[in-house]
């Protein structure tokens, strides 16, 4: 765990530039630039939330909350809700992967593989949010990340995949006819007690679970009262975030309810019924 200085409110102007992390999301901008290049009339909303999600993800990784990331448990969580509840569902509506099927058409092969359509399936998406989650902060794979900074990496890559997966399907950008949208907001509510209970654990426990905690100066009341701060965080934040999401799945549902019961309404007046 690399060290740093006790965290205060002087701090918040502080920066962590990774040269791995600006590495991957430079790759990532270009990549989507050159596909929307090749795809006339992609919409501009998508392009936006691609962008933002970006940002979002600077700011999780390169900002005050990544120099902090490794030594509060606070800081990881807050990290963890803006990468996996924020960054992952921008991702999830600027579609990339539709964008690479219309900018690569040979890439239909690949996308309609046996192993990528089993990721991409819906049980796939909610079985990997619904382990990874509790494993990566209930299990030594925190311990882990507290230690190894590429392992750290890959954590925060985990999480924006999963998260991605997850929400592909909630929103149902690139895969509109998969779900209904009422079986979308069932799909998101499933998750709910996910981050709830992981938190409420964190948030109740009686002891440092993080042995990598000890060697920082501070004192084991401290240490304790952050990962409780943590675990409150992922219960509140993570239910409130996804609350956010459920507004307008509610509204989706209804729109299509409201419109099938026209469509229904017309064909049976054409039956004269």
């Amino acid at each position: 765990m690399p060290a740093v200085e006790p965290f205060s409110w002087s701090h918040l102007n502080q920066w962590s530039l990774s040269p791995t992390p600006l590495i991957i999301m430079l790759v990532a901008i270009l990549a989507y630039g050159w596909a929307v290049h090749r795809v006339p009339a992609w919409p501009a909303a998508r392009t936006a939330s691609y962008s933002a999600g970006i940002v979002v993800t600077f700011v999780a990784t390169q900002s005050v909350i990544g120099v902090y990331d490794m030594h509060l448990h606070a800081a990881h969580m807050i990290q963890h809700l803006l990468l996996i509840m924020v960054a992952a569902p921008l991702f999830a509506f600027a579609a990339p992967l539709e964008l690479l099927r219309r900018a690569v058409p040979s890439s239909e092969k690949l996308l309609g593989g046996v192993i990528l359509r089993i990721v991409l399936h819906p049980l796939f998406g909610f079985a990997l949010y619904a382990a990874f989650i509790p494993a990566s902060h209930l299990s030594g794979l925190f311990d882990l990340m507290l230690r190894s900074m590429w392992f750290h990496h890959f954590e925060q890559v985990a999480f924006l995949v999963s998260g991605y997966l997850f929400f592909r399907h909630a929103l149902g950008v690139e895969n509109e006819d998969e779900l209904h949208p009422g079986l979308r907001l069932v799909y998101v509510m499933a998750a709910v007690p996910i981050d709830t209970v992981t938190g409420l654990a964190l948030a109740m426990s009686s002891h440092n679970p993080f042995p990598t905690y000890a060697q920082s100066m501070r004192s084991p009341a401290d240490i304790l009262n952050d990962i409780h701060l943590g675990g409150a965080i992922m219960w509140i934040g993570g239910d409130a975030l996804m609350l956010l999401v459920l507004i307008p799945l509610v509204v989706r549902w209804l729109t299509f309810e409201a419109q099938r019961t026209k469509e229904i309404d017309a064909e049976l007046d054409e039956l004269g019924i």
